[in-house]
């Protein structure tokens, strides 16, 4: 039942009830996918009152939000409802066909890095549908016209997909091991600057409290100007604004960093529970692939070729296969692993 159905079946009185039964809104459905406290937060400070006067709530950006966390039982995972929060931010438009294709948003030109576009106009057969770059659509000069067709994208998934649950099936150890240690060296660089980043705009915010009050007792024993004084704590408040803004967005990808570590083992375990795809699903696809990249096709001996690079969520782009594990394991040499090249 809705709310208000629910809310009548126990005797509240809710007005007048829809014609339809059981009718769920658009914007109802997408206000409780949005619901953190879901998965067990507890989220305060969402709204704020603009005075004590004016009772009128408005909403508070979310870097203004306070997350408890685990504060009850959750009734989704975690994982599932970041998921619907990233799936959500990718809209898949229905194209003229009616067709919505199950990489759509997932596709990305390597050239120029922008969004491929998927069309199925061509006589509106199945096999004719393709992602074309979007970024040579809207400028010719940004990019060059090409496309992959997406029955060879649905190919290349699935094949690359067997070889990479083969891979964890077969090497557990092993690859968490290579992916741990394949980005430890550019994860510690990363976060370190992120940091700095983050000490920096924090240092930065109480500096601005401090020029503000001097300003404002300079102002006040005229030393400058109102028309001065307005204007320098106008660009001061607006740049301490963008700060605070950028502060919560740091923290996070700081945080990020350091669950990159649990992320290859919850990949393992997400790869474990269906061991080896039979088919593409749109489901599948989403829970394992955040992007796929499409280069310029190039051509060899009149055979045409394109490089694509299939990037797995919390892992990214992996190019080793058993075979290279179990020779470089034999070695001792386990992260002396030679790349395979994807081309289609």
């Amino acid at each position: 039942m809705t709310p208000t159905e629910y809310w009548s079946s126990i005797g509240r009185n809710c007005g007048k009830l829809p014609e339809k039964p059981f009718n769920w809104s658009p914007d109802a459905v997408s206000y409780l996918l949005s619901k953190q406290e879901y998965i067990g937060d507890t989220v305060n400070f969402k709204t704020k009152r603009k005075s004590f006067k004016n009772k009128k709530s408005v909403e508070n950006p979310k870097s203004e939000w306070k997350i408890f966390k685990n504060t009850h039982s959750a009734i989704i995972s975690e994982e599932d409802f970041f998921l619907v929060q990233e799936l959500r931010k990718n809209r898949r438009r229905q194209n003229r066909t009616g067709i919505v294709s199950m990489f759509s948003g997932k596709v990305f030109c390597a050239d120029c890095g922008a969004k491929m576009y998927y069309s199925s106009y061509n006589n509106y057969k199945k096999e004719n549908a393709n992602f074309f770059c979007s970024g040579y659509a809207k400028d010719s000069e940004l990019c060059t016209m090409h496309y992959i067709r997406e029955k060879v994208i649905y190919a290349l998934v699935l094949e690359d997909m067997r070889r990479v649950f083969d891979l964890v099936t077969c090497r557990e150890k092993e690859f968490a091991k290579m992916k741990i240690n394949d980005s430890e060296a550019n994860r510690k660089k990363e976060l370190n600057a992120k940091r700095r980043q983050l000490d920096k705009a924090k240092k930065r915010i109480s500096e601005i409290d401090n020029l503000i009050l001097k300003l404002y007792e300079d102002n006040a024993s005229g030393k400058i100007t109102d028309e001065r004084y307005a204007a320098m704590a106008n660009s001061l408040e607006t740049e301490q604004s963008e700060l605070k803004e950028l502060v919560p967005v740091l923290e996070e990808e700081v945080n990020t960093e350091k669950d990159k570590l649990l992320s290859v083992q919850k990949f393992i375990e997400r790869v474990k529970r269906i061991t080896r795809p039979r088919r593409l699903t749109p489901e599948l696809v989403n829970e394992f692939i955040e992007k796929i990249t499409v280069s310029q096709a190039y051509y060899v001996d009149g055979k045409r070729y394109q490089n694509i690079e299939i990037y797995y969520n919390d892992v990214g782009v992996i190019k080793t296969t058993v075979d290279d594990l179990e020779r470089n394991y034999k070695k001792g040499n386990l992260f002396g692993v030679e790349l395979i090249q994807e081309t289609a």
